[in-house]
């Protein structure tokens, strides 16, 4: 099934105390290119995402925001700088004799001092909180794969539409390019008589003039691997696979043949369609930049 490099999915949920919000967007890229997006102590999720949305994503500017809330109270511990704490102990009393200050001095007072108090955090059971995170996140991952499938049936469609406009357009070549022989012989037979008046037109060298011709401006070779390209394009979309560089280079084989199908043809009935050719090549094109 075709996949747009666009998408976006949200996912949320409670467990074991934990809320995870998972969020995943994308824009297009050439290769995948991931950005994942933690508090800085949670950074050890970073690695785990990556593998994970490696895993359902191949192509894309993707950004991956992972919001964690813990409801229960952590263990924390509070320790004490005896040696800072005696020293701003002993600065105060000395500040207080060689001014006559009043001893105000208590041991609240001396805890507002910058570092005499240290609040330590039990560290984060990894674990747990990537227990909690994996259900949330692949869930997020699954309704931004939707998305993306949603949009790549729209460029599906929108591809075939062109590639059978573009065959139709092939049949017209087909159809014009033997009449092109045609009226270069009647063309050449009116020219020689003109030239040669009552003298005999030699047929037989008309004849060889229009092989000639035919000769260099034949492009059934072309439009029979135009219609092999085509055919195969129509297949790619069909795959499972993620078929978007694959796709880039067949459309770059379609356009080939149509430029030779172009510089080839003497006739501009059949460059009037070529033309038409390529701007659709053009617009599929632009709709493959947007496939995974």
């Amino acid at each position: 099934m075709v996949r747009s490099m666009t998408g976006y999915g949200r996912a949320q949920d409670t467990s074991a105390g934990i809320t995870v919000t998972a969020e995943i967007k994308s824009v297009n890229s050439r290769y995948l290119e991931f950005s994942p997006r933690v508090f800085r102590a949670y950074s050890f999720l970073e690695d785990k995402l990556r593998s994970t949305v490696q895993g359902v994503i191949s192509r894309g500017k993707v950004e991956c925001s992972i919001q964690i809330e813990i409801e229960e109270d952590e263990a924390v511990s509070v320790r004490v700088n005896k040696a800072l704490a005696n020293g701003y102990y002993q600065a105060l009393r000395q500040i207080t004799e060689d001014f006559s200050l009043p001893d105000e001095i208590s041991a609240s007072r001396i805890a507002l001092f910058s570092d005499v108090l240290t609040v330590q955090k039990q560290p984060a059971d990894e674990e747990k909180i990537w227990s909690a995170v994996y259900p949330v996140l692949m869930s997020a991952c699954e309704r931004f794969v939707a998305m993306r499938e949603r949009e790549g049936e729209k460029l599906q469609a929108d591809i075939l539409s062109r590639a059978d406009h573009i065959v139709s357009l092939v049949e017209t070549v087909e159809n014009r390019s033997p009449q092109t022989v045609s009226e270069y012989m009647q063309k050449l037979k009116t020219r020689m008589r003109e030239l040669l008046e009552d003298a005999a037109v030699d047929e037989q060298r008309i004849l060889t003039e229009a092989a000639i011709f035919a000769d260099k401006v034949a492009v059934a070779e072309e439009t029979v691997r135009l219609r092999s390209h085509l055919s195969q394009l129509r297949e790619m979309l069909e795959s499972s696979e993620p078929i978007g560089r694959k796709l880039d280079f067949l459309v770059q084989e379609i356009n080939r043949e149509a430029n030779t199908i172009g510089s080839k043809a003497q006739d501009i009935q059949i460059a009037k369609v070529v033309i038409e050719i390529k701007a659709e090549v053009e617009k599929i094109r632009e709709q493959i930049q947007n496939i995974e």
